[in-house]
């Protein structure tokens, strides 16, 4: 139980293949306290995902493109819980036409709105939550190793980078408060959001290939395990990390071409 007491706010839970439910399962598990954020059409499906899970879990709306929402969710969670001890971070989004190759032709704007959903909503986030973890905290996001150029990622591999660096100063703001800041670099795994991205199965077979553990593109378990360890105070001394979840690909990448 070593989440127990522990207070939990869990961002991205679409349906129940999505990696964050698999992490709020894990965490309830674990004995943690649990609640769910969504908004918009997607709400509806993240409720039905939610009774699915173990208790009565509720469903706060947060736009993180919304300050107004923003606000709402720190007195939501102040009246609720007084404070809270982690968060999760799953949230990406990033326009059809900054995706699948179109790289080069991309509109500035449709970069701008993959980097705000996909890397400024963290600071957004941990500001929210900053003022309930007054005896310090774990936040941990959601990455896709931003080392390389993947095909077909494009913008989204951009803002996956930007991600990273936010990652980092966020855990040089927020250590000297006690709370630590973590990304999972997780391997590809067949979720709505994944599936949707074009060429999503050319990544996958690039996984099931150069692994050396091997990889399960249907299988969260070993990411939701890890991002529950980051949430506990096992994890009290790291902060600022990447952690690779992806059967030891990131070490010996993709084989060369031609």
């Amino acid at each position: 139980m070593i989440l127990e007491g522990k207070r939990l706010v869990i961002t991205g839970v679409i349906t129940k293949d999505s990696i964050a439910w698999h992490v709020a399962s894990r965490a309830l598990s674990e004995g943690a306290s649990v609640v769910l954020t969504s908004f918009g059409r997607a709400r509806r499906m993240t409720e039905r995902a939610a009774a699915r899970l173990s208790g009565e879990i509720d469903v706060l709306e947060l736009d993180v493109n919304k300050p107004s929402d923003l606000d709402a969710l720190t007195s939501s969670l102040r009246d609720r819980w007084g404070g809270v001890d982690g968060v999760l971070h799953a949230i990406a989004f990033a326009p059809e036409d900054a995706l699948g190759g179109r790289f080069m032709t991309t509109p500035a704007e449709s970069a701008a709105a993959a980097f705000q959903t996909s890397a400024f909503s963290f600071k957004a986030l941990a500001a929210a939550v900053e003022p309930l973890m007054e005896t310090g905290g774990s936040m941990v996001g959601l990455d896709f190793d931003a080392t390389v150029a993947w095909p077909i990622y494009d913008w989204m591999g951009v803002a996956k980078a930007a991600l990273e660096s936010v990652s980092r100063y966020l855990a040089r703001d927020l250590g000297p408060r006690g709370i630590r800041v973590n990304l999972v670099s997780a391997g590809p795994l067949g979720t709505v959001a994944a599936r949707g991205i074009p060429g999503f199965e050319q990544l996958a077979t690039l996984w099931r290939e150069q692994a050396p553990l091997g990889w399960n593109v249907e299988d969260p378990a070993p990411v939701a395990d890890t991002i529950c360890f980051l949430l506990s105070d096992y994890a009290r001394a790291i902060s600022g990390e990447i952690v690779h979840v992806d059967g030891g690909f990131h070490a010996v990448g993709a084989p060369a071409q031609g």
